[in-house]
């Protein structure tokens, strides 16, 4: 068997470097779909054009006479101007209604996920609700492999949030189905179950299971059944098929991400065992061919020698044509200038995984701003948060991590707000709301607000 994986091989210093770092990283999950065609054009051609695109679509549909984008930017001396510009009263209510909300949200900050109420000086109570999600969906990949690890980091989140109904749903194709690329056996009423899988679901407290996936899975769950019940929220990642359908039921149902291919970033300092670094690259190169695994590393010697660690051990793993072909597609050994730029190209990157291989992890990882996960240390491998270090390892990917976290117990819960204005309360917070209503043109929440107040 002849195999090699050979990742990309940078150096920030190159002239061309951020282009070819740029197309390195690019994945995209947009889907064709006729019915939101249009949309889908107009982001495909910003994205191609930039402000030529925003610029045409803007004068077209909004009908502004503008030739240039930067004539639409407001600059803080103009907003500055419209806000002394504004009446006294209303300049009051929008700096009293934006203290009153600022402290709300501050307090909200000190509470985590429990829920709090307080009071105000004048009496009134604000807080917040925390209650479960009634009934989850659970999607266990079934196809290429199967997850048991995947599944507890979905549903026992779920049930330590108090959610009443776990329905778990994974594929079990018949061997040599579509799935699996033969022509299947059209009497099989199942395929091939895995003990484990169907073991996790007993563990984490599934309520109810169902053998069935793709697609149709997220559809019978987001819409119900006369056998399938409606759930609240769809979690659990899957093929292209499901996160598609995922994405297309989202408002019917919420969904905990849009999830691309595995990833893993090593920032490393020469300091830990070549072969562990080889070996943590492959540990997300085997998912699968568009997972992507790259080493940041500012001693080319050692990424010289975790080069050769890669070819030693390559044809030793029964995924090693997975692995060269990740590796050969979408890896990369990365040079650079110091630890301190590697800090600052992983916070470019936002990684699913993020390795800190370093003898000093805690002095870098204060530079680290985006990352679904972080891993300090040689011994902190990846694979120990994949399944048994307890965060959970449903993360974001392709980027997402500069605004999104991992899957926890908060996603499986909701906030209400709770607001009890006493009377006193009333007066002073009924002419802040009648200025402001008034200024939106909403006079029927205006008068809501005034026949409160006391006359």
């Amino acid at each position: 068997m002849t195999l090699t994986a050979a990742p990309l091989r940078l150096a920030t210093t190159q002239p061309d470097f951020d282009a070819r770092f740029t197309e390195r990283l690019h994945w995209s999950a947009e889907q064709d779909d006729a019915i939101e065609g249009r949309v889908r054009d107009i982001l495909a051609d910003v994205r191609a054009r930039g402000d030529a695109a925003v610029l045409e679509y803007t004068v077209r549909f909004d009908g502004l006479k503008v030739d240039s984008l930067s004539a639409l930017e407001l600059n803080a001396a103009e907003l500055k101007a419209a806000f002394d510009a504004l009446p006294v009263e209303q300049r009051e209510a929008l700096t009293q209604a934006a203290a009153r909300i600022r402290r709300y949200h501050e307090w909200q900050k000190t509470q985590g996920g429990a829920t709090a109420t307080y009071r105000d000086e004048d009496g009134t109570l604000l807080g917040q609700k925390i209650t479960p999600l009634d009934r989850v969906g659970i999607y266990v990949p079934g196809g290429k492999a199967a997850y048991p690890s995947s599944l507890l980091m979905n549903a026992i989140p779920a049930h330590v949030a108090g959610v009443q109904e776990i329905i778990m749903v994974v594929p079990t194709p018949v061997r040599g189905s579509v799935a699996t690329g033969g022509t299947g056996d059209a009497t099989a009423t199942r395929g091939e179950r895995n003990e484990l899988v169907l073991a996790a679901a007993h563990v984490a407290g599934v309520t109810r299971a169902f053998t069935i996936g793709g697609a149709q899975a997220v559809a019978a769950l987001a819409y119900g059944t006369a056998s399938v019940p409606k759930v609240d929220k769809i979690t659990g990642p899957g093929n292209a098929y499901v996160a598609s359908a995922k994405k297309r039921v989202f408002g019917t149902v919420g969904i905990d991400m849009i999830a691309g291919p595995s990833e893993i970033l090593v920032l490393a300092d020469g300091s830990t065992r070549p072969d562990w670094v080889a070996m943590d690259l492959f540990s997300q190169a085997e998912h699968d061919e568009l997972a992507q695994s790259i080493l940041l590393c500012p001693d080319a010697a050692y990424i010289d020698a975790v080069q050769r660690e890669i070819n030693r051990l390559l044809l030793t793993l029964p995924r090693a044509e997975i692995i060269a072909k990740s590796l050969n597609g979408r890896g990369a050994l990365i040079h650079t200038r110091s630890m301190e730029e590697a800090c600052a190209i992983s916070n470019r990157i936002a990684p699913e995984h993020l390795e800190v291989s370093s003898s000093e992890p805690h002095r870098w990882e204060p530079l680290l701003k985006h990352a679904g996960a972080i891993f300090l240390g040689a011994f902190t491998s990846e694979s120990l948060g994949d399944y048994c270090a307890g965060p959970n390892h449903v993360l974001p990917t392709s980027g997402t991590a500069r605004f999104s976290g991992p899957l926890s117990v908060y996603d499986f819960q909701k906030r209400s707000s709770l607001i009890e204005v006493s009377e006193q309360g009333a007066q002073q917070l009924g002419r802040i709301a009648s200025v402001l209503a008034h200024g939106e043109g909403l006079q029927a929440h205006a008068g809501a607000a005034e026949m409160r107040l006391k006359r």
